[in-house]
């Protein structure tokens, strides 16, 4: 306890588990009574399969009823309680069989993450030379610097009629318009880590005889990346915002589709089910970056070399690997086998980075 209102402080191992458990059952308890507050009783229609007749509606209809209690009393005799604002944790949690049964939660989250994941490719790939060369050459830094600070300020969501346009409604136009918008993020950090490098490695490296293109790829690269990866991890929440813009767009298929799809129907259990699925994926993400940063930098974490760290690498390098020839199988059906190819890949890689793990824990512990 005397750690509890410590500045900076920590609670250590059971105590740290046992407050954050308590946490989560007290953010549920918070949950389950606004739900029961912002409750309200609504008639039932009688006949051979008695339903409460708010479920019936559409979402706008539902909003009218909400507003004119006195269209409900002609409606019905007997009533229920229902959860039109805010759901109740069960309820949600209930809605989880419906979805996968009927709405394709699965194949809908898979397709979601598969765009999330090239949108993040695209972008990466093209914000580590971009902002690399903007910041180590002063050419360009003063030529285009100032160009790309300004797009921070470009509100992307305006665009998407341009992006529309250029890309047309299907999967490539939603790719390109995450990929911009981690883009016009990512490229100022890129240049500020790369400018942050430690001048005493730079001053090291040229000592030693070390060429130009030898200090970006030895020297800048590393330590910039080093520090990158953990902006990467703070872009994964504005990625999932841009993918549901996108999917708003063209609601074929997606999680964005389906939260637009269950909120017109006034679905609100579904909804909240959808937004859960949304925020594991987010952790998920995390903590793959943070598996990734390991593997790729550990220098940040180990003081000696620890058996496993190639396992690991080797898994992220399969990865890279599926991610392209899952972009390449998507462009003609001539290609259509490199889509197995990577799924294979990205199925290996995942077991060479839990096996890495497990041999790095042992080395470690």
């Amino acid at each position: 306890m005397d750690n509890w209102f410590k500045l900076r402080g920590t609670n250590a191992g059971t105590s740290g588990l046992l407050i954050s458990a308590v946490g989560f059952i007290i953010t549920i308890a918070l949950w389950w009574v606004l739900a029961e507050i912002f409750s309200k009783q609504k008639p039932v229609l009688e006949g051979q399969d008695e339903v409460t007749l708010f479920d019936t509606l559409g979402g706008d209809q539902k909003v009218k009823l909400w507003n004119e209690p006195g269209a409900e009393q002609a409606a019905g005799t007997r009533y229920e309680k229902v959860y039109p604002l805010l759901p109740r944790p069960d309820k949600t949690l209930l809605s989880f069989k419906p979805l996968i049964a009927q709405d394709k939660l699965v194949s809908n989250t898979l397709h979601s993450f598969w765009l999330n994941l090239q949108g993040y490719f695209w972008a990466i790939l093209l914000a580590i030379p971009i902002g690399m060369v903007l910041s180590l050459f002063p050419l360009f830094r003063d030529l285009f610097s100032k160009q790309v600070d300004a797009l921070r300020f470009l509100p992307l969501s305006a665009l998407t009629g341009l992006f529309i346009i250029w890309f047309g409604l299907g999967d490539p136009m939603k790719i390109a318009f995450l990929a911009v918008g981690i883009l016009v993020y990512l490229i100022p950090v890129v240049m500020q880590r790369t400018s942050e490098v430690d001048e005493t490695m730079v001053q090291t490296s040229f000592t030693m005889g070390a060429s130009p293109w030898q200090q970006i790829k030895k020297v800048f690269f590393p330590a910039a990346l080093s520090s990158l990866i953990d902006d990467i991890r703070v872009l994964t929440a504005i990625s999932w915002t841009y993918i549901i813009i996108a999917e708003l767009l063209n609601r074929e298929s997606g999680i964005g589709a389906l939260i637009y799809t269950k909120a017109r129907l006034g679905q609100t259990d579904r909804v909240f089910a959808v937004l859960i699925v949304i925020i594991l994926i987010g952790l998920f993400q995390d903590q793959l970056f943070k598996a990734i940063d390991r593997i790729i930098n550990p220098f940040k974490y180990y003081k000696n070399k620890v058996d496993g760290l190639q396992d690991g690498k080797i898994g992220v390098f399969a990865w890279i690997v599926a991610i392209i020839a899952g972009i390449l199988g998507g462009f003609s059906p001539s290609l259509g086998i490199l889509s197995y190819v990577a799924w294979v890949l990205a199925a290996a890689g995942t077991l060479f980075i839990l096996w890495g793990f497990i041999k790095i824990n042992k080395a470690v512990h």
